[in-house]
């Protein structure tokens, strides 16, 4: 594990060099490199100093890899223009090393520094790269929604270290209380996000670079979720009386963000509500508790980090064309660019959950998990999915069709970059189910 960190930080000279092909190759070569290195054991593995990884962690730090190489492919135009590039290559790669340390400790003190470290790089992408002055507003919501519930988090790591007399999450054992679980939960919940606390998500979407965008939908949700599957690790006996609450809230979420999704005239802001949607149905799975909602969880966020990444990328494409991510203004796309119309249709469908995508999969193990907590939580799960579809369609049918703006004069042709990175987004994102097996092995 020491020795993937050090990889990163050697990749700091070459930051400070702006050498950017440099980093994107070699982030590439390491994730190849360390891929082939792990053994997909049902046990924690690599352990080194506190550090190590299990199935559950191993596939979020690929993910988190992946991403970040993906990220910079796509933020191309920053180091065209010299938009500060050398001090964006160098948040990226700290904020790399940021998630791949909360993914792999095994420390809970150490995993609420990391992910409060995370947020700070976010904002450092946010505040310096994003579009119009209300970044700053933004920002403040991203920090101060997530610094609010995190503050009992850490008030709790230091009582479970005073009567528990350990922090590693396979040593804990103590009697919890009602406050104690709350103050554990809560903060995982904002980031997840949780409806009612997920206002900060689609406008930190909007403001954000085309890299805070990615790194937000495609990993940052996700330390949410790895969090709560952390530290239900040892409250299980105790969530099992309160679950229900949270699964129907987030059932009904999930249902009213499809109804919200309907009605956005911002295509960044359909593509953000969407992953809250789909964020609620994680959260589904995951207070559960049982085997098939923890496994879907798993490959949904894996799935959902791909696809909604790979959806972000399209609509930043079309803004750096036309300048607008208005659906009004960006309707008859198929006429301005007739070569990216299958990939916003694969990448719609796939958001949909159709096969053979990641999501799919997911979708299926999550509906049996639920169905096997509660036969009436399909009410709530027919109509989520129905509406997913419902947004999916009317995303691409109103952004391909329909009449072209004539006020827009510039003509679109894509870049091979472009193909490649929606590409990258779609390989994994299909060809992963057939080897689905390895994210079952983790329990």
């Amino acid at each position: 594990m020491m020795s993937m960190l050090l990889f990163l930080f050697f990749l700091i000279p070459g930051c400070l060099l702006g050498m950017w092909w440099f980093v994107c190759f070699y982030l590439v070569l390491g994730m190849f490199f360390y891929f082939n290195f792990y053994w997909f054991s049902s046990y924690m593995s690599m352990l080194s100093y506190s550090f190590g990884g299990d199935v559950l962690s191993m596939c979020l730090v690929f993910l988190s890899f992946w991403i970040v190489f993906l990220m910079i492919l796509a933020s191309y135009s920053i180091y065209i223009k010299n938009n500060h590039s050398v001090e964006f290559l160098l948040v990226n790669i700290l904020l790399l090393m940021c998630l791949i340390s909360s993914f792999t400790t095994s420390n809970l003190f150490l995993f609420y520094v990391f992910f409060e470290s995370s947020l700070i790089c976010t904002l450092f992408l946010i505040f310096g790269w994003g579009y119009q002055p209300e970044r700053l507003s933004a920002g403040f919501y991203l920090l101060f929604y997530t610094m609010f519930a995190s503050l009992p988090l850490l008030l709790s790591i230091f009582y479970i270290q005073s009567v528990s007399l350990s922090l590693f999450y396979f040593l804990i054992s103590l009697d919890f209380n009602f406050f104690l679980y709350l103050s554990l939960i809560f903060a995982f919940l904002i980031k997840m996000p949780m409806i009612f606390v997920h206002f900060w998500l689609p406008k930190a979407h909007v403001e954000a670079p085309i890299s805070g965008s990615m790194i937000l939908a495609g990993v940052l949700l996700k330390l949410g979720g790895y969090g709560l599957m952390r530290v239900l690790f040892f409250l299980h006996d105790y969530s099992v009386n309160y679950s229900f609450f949270w699964i129907g809230l987030s059932l009904y979420g999930s249902f009213m963000v499809g109804c919200l999704c309907m009605y956005q005239v911002d295509i960044k802001s359909l593509i953000a509500y969407s992953s809250v949607a789909h964020m609620g149905l994680v959260l589904c799975g995951i207070f559960s508790l049982n085997i098939w909602g923890l496994y879907g969880s798993l490959v949904l966020m894996i799935g959902h980090g791909l696809c909604s990444s790979g959806l972000f990328c399209l609509a930043n494409i079309i803004y750096e064309r036309v300048g607008s991510r208005s659906f009004i203004i960006n309707s008859g796309l198929i006429v301005f660019m007739p070569s990216l119309s299958l990939f916003w249709f694969i990448l719609s469908a796939n958001n949909m959950a159709s096969p053979i995508s990641l999501n799919l999969l997911g979708e299926i193990m999550l509906i049996n998990g639920l169905m096997g907590w509660d036969s009436l939580s399909f009410i709530f799960l027919g109509l989520s999915s129905f509406l997913s579809c419902c947004y999916s369609i009317y995303l691409y049918s109103y952004v391909q069709h329909g009449s072209y703006y004539a006020g827009s004069l510039t003509f679109g042709f894509n870049l091979f970059r472009e193909y490649l990175l929606i590409l990258f987004h779609l390989l994994p994102l299909n060809l992963l189910i057939m080897k689905c097996d390895i994210f079952v092995l983790w329990i």
